[in-house]
């Protein structure tokens, strides 16, 4: 019995879009109305929300039912903390700040079984394997993990060809609010040298067969990156959609 099927993954490969949107809520029944919205895909947010290990396994076990497919972002990339999150039985992982070709094969590296990578093979007793329930899961798993690496500044963008040349790196996300405020545009994703850098990248990108990624949370920017051909599009966050919405409520109810 192999490790399951990664439907994100087979998607991004084929080039089909796939349409999501960020939970930096930190709860699991948030997480699990959010799977009822019809999103293709979910991002688990581990760098600026307060999730934990144990957050992320609730978040990771209400979508499970849901079409949506869920992606785990971590806080940074090493390699102790994705195997703990590929334990818990995350396939789809997002680093943030990559900004090497020697960073990015390290974290190839870190989603694979040795021989060819040094993830921990500890699947016995992991959620990953149905607790020993899918004997062929260290055999089969290495297949079925989706890597997405950021690069969201000028270090990353010099480096984008050396990461792109890696076998083992799925798709490539795009950080417009980092990348512009590293070159000088904070606040600013907008800017037109921004968005000229970000049109290059993604260009680059889907030339070497990789797949695109970025947010965007305004209909103006959703229309660009989709006419730029992003294969998986962000476009929306959880905690500005409650916020929004309840404010917008407050006002018009006061008025």
């Amino acid at each position: 019995m192999p490790a399951p099927k990664n439907e994100f993954k087979a998607a991004l490969s084929r080039g089909e879009r796939q349409i999501g949107c960020w939970l930096g809520l930190a709860d699991a029944y948030s997480a699990e109305i959010m799977g009822t919205a019809g999103f293709d895909w979910l991002l688990i947010d581990g760098e600026h929300a307060p999730n934990d290990l144990r957050s992320i396994l609730a978040q990771l076990q209400v979508l499970e039912s849901s079409a949506s497919h869920s992606v785990v972002r971590l806080p940074i990339g090493e390699t102790w903390m994705i195997k703990q999150v590929l334990d818990l039985g995350a396939q789809n992982i997002l680093i943030p700040m990559v900004e090497s070709g020697e960073q990015a094969a390290a974290l190839v590296k870190a989603v694979q079984y040795p021989p060819r990578g040094v993830r921990g093979v500890g699947s016995a007793l992991a959620r990953a394997s149905k607790f020993s329930g899918i004997p062929d899961y260290p055999s089969t798993a290495d297949d079925e993990i989706c890597l997405l690496v950021q690069v969201e500044n000028r270090a990353g963008m010099a480096a984008l060809d050396d990461i792109l040349a890696l076998d083992g790196i799925d798709g490539v996300f795009i950080g417009p609010a980092d990348l512009a405020a590293d070159m000088g545009h904070i606040g600013k994703p907008g800017a037109p040298e921004v968005q000229d850098a970000i049109a290059g990248a993604v260009r680059r990108i889907l030339e070497a067969g990789k797949a695109a990624g970025i947010l965007a949370v305004d209909p103006a920017s959703i229309d660009t990156y989709a006419d730029l051909g992003v294969t998986f599009l962000a476009v929306g966050i959880d905690v500005t959609l409650l916020a929004g919405a309840a404010r917008a409520l407050a006002a018009r109810c006061r008025a």
